[in-house]
């Protein structure tokens, strides 16, 4: 009986062990799931302007977020001031102010519409649907501005206040990585993206625009 109970304990810490191990590769498989490209768009701009830093195209189609995306007006501002978005978002666009609203892009934007005037607590929506560059205005308010940035996929980032940016969960593969800003001309550079193993990527000397 001591030995059938030896036997049963060591099969059961076997299986702990095997247990605790295929967890933990589990895991580490989860967090490499892709590559990360991260790194620093250096300009002063940057603590001002935000840029939006993206992989300019992959390989497959990638559907938009089954909820809205949200743009508030509020203090005579959009909020947030640059939203990229991947084709086919449709966004919310709130006037949380105490004031009557428009928002409307101008001709040449990748999305032409105005959604006229409204008022304090209304919403209304926008499906973008091609790729691009959307500037948006307020008619009755000239000094508010937005930007709505289209994009193929969404493995994009925007940068804090001093450039840096962490994009995740890229594919393995060779990219032209590239970067938005709306005072400067946009950047392009080549990069590789491995699973579980980041990259870095640095840009400068950025023109204005």
């Amino acid at each position: 009986m001591n030995n059938i109970l030896k036997k049963l304990l060591l099969f059961a810490v076997c299986a702990a062990v095997f247990a605790l191990f295929a967890a933990d590769a589990q895991e580490a498989g989860a967090q490499q799931s892709g590559g990360v490209i991260k790194g620093t768009v250096k300009s002063p701009w940057l603590a001002r302007y935000q840029a939006v830093v993206y992989v300019d195209r992959v390989e497959g189609q990638f559907s938009p977020p089954k909820e809205n995306l949200h743009m508030s007006q509020k203090g005579l501002v959009f909020d947030p001031h640059i939203l990229p978005v991947v084709l086919g978002t449709t966004v919310d666009f709130t006037n949380d102010d105490t004031v009557a609203h428009n928002v409307s892009s101008p001709q040449g934007s990748a999305k032409v519409f105005n959604l006229g005037l409204y008022g304090v607590g209304v919403t209304k929506t926008v499906t973008f649907d091609k790729l691009g560059e959307v500037p948006l205005l307020c008619s009755v308010h000239p000094e508010m501005s937005a930007f709505v940035i289209v994009l193929q996929n969404p493995y994009f980032a925007l940068t804090d206040k001093a450039g840096n940016f962490e994009i995740k969960d890229v594919p393995p593969g060779t990219y032209q990585l590239k970067v938005w800003n709306e005072k400067l001309q946009e950047a392009s550079q080549s990069v590789v993206a491995e699973q579980g193993k980041p990259v870095n990527v640095e840009f400068k000397d950025l023109k204005k625009r």
